[in-house]
């Protein structure tokens, strides 16, 4: 039996080829109970490797536009069927033989949801100026919400199902993380952290994220404060 058997593993897709393929290996090999992916308007040939996959725990939804990671996300959700759910994202960013220890606390009704934390026991400081960014967020969303996590932008989120489609999320974009952290932390849920590795990417790499989805996460952590 998998540690994974009742996780669904929901992956927001936009142009990766050149990494799609790799992580829904890896993710294949780990035997969750399903893999949800949702390619966003790939332009690149993502849409071309997809459309190969037939893997009867792999459901495969296109947007017809690019939306946004977060509506990514939320469409995914729609699918789900696991008791727990997990984000993946598309790159080699994060290493999924990390996610059993991160389902074990919920497995053992330990916690109802737990963070993956690059900083815990961070080795590696490759960009400076992302890693500063990160850490500021984290430090106003510890001040706004008087909690003590360490990484609020993680991608390595672990859910109960039931709680994560109590939030009746909005997000379209990366805002996605500032929102799910903001009303978890609202509603005074537990949220549990565990150390994981990281292996940061350039943006000459296919790296997304910039400064103004900073600016986006911050409004997102005060308009979900004051809501």
């Amino acid at each position: 039996m998998s540690k994974l058997d009742n996780v669904s593993i929901i992956m927001p897709v936009f142009n990766e080829k050149n990494t799609i393929k790799k992580v829904i290996d890896k993710i294949i090999s780990l035997s969750p109970h399903e893999i949800i992916l949702v390619d966003d308007g790939s332009s690149d040939g993502t849409r071309d490797v997809l459309e190969k996959i037939k893997s009867d725990k792999i459901k495969i939804i296109f947007h017809d536009k690019n939306q946004g990671k977060g509506a990514a996300i939320r469409t995914g959700l729609k699918y789900m069927s696991g008791d727990i759910v997990t984000i993946q994202d598309a790159d080699l960013e994060y290493n999924p033989d990390e996610i059993a220890n991160l389902v074990e606390p919920i497995n053992n009704n330990e916690a109802s949801v737990v963070y993956g934390s690059r900083f815990l026991e961070l080795k590696e400081k490759k960009y400076m100026l992302h890693y500063m960014g990160n850490k500021l967020l984290n430090f106003l969303t510890n001040i706004i919400y008087n909690s003590k996590i360490t990484d609020m932008e993680t991608c390595y989120k672990v859910f109960k199902k039931d709680v994560i489609l109590s939030l009746n999320l909005k997000a379209k974009r990366f805002e996605f993380e500032p929102e799910v952290t903001a009303k978890i932390l609202k509603r005074k849920i537990k949220i549990l952290e565990l150390p994981i590795s990281y292996k940061s990417r350039s943006y000459n790499e296919g790296k997304k994220i910039g400064w103004k989805d900073g600016i986006t996460a911050l409004w997102t952590l005060l308009k979900c404060r004051i809501s």
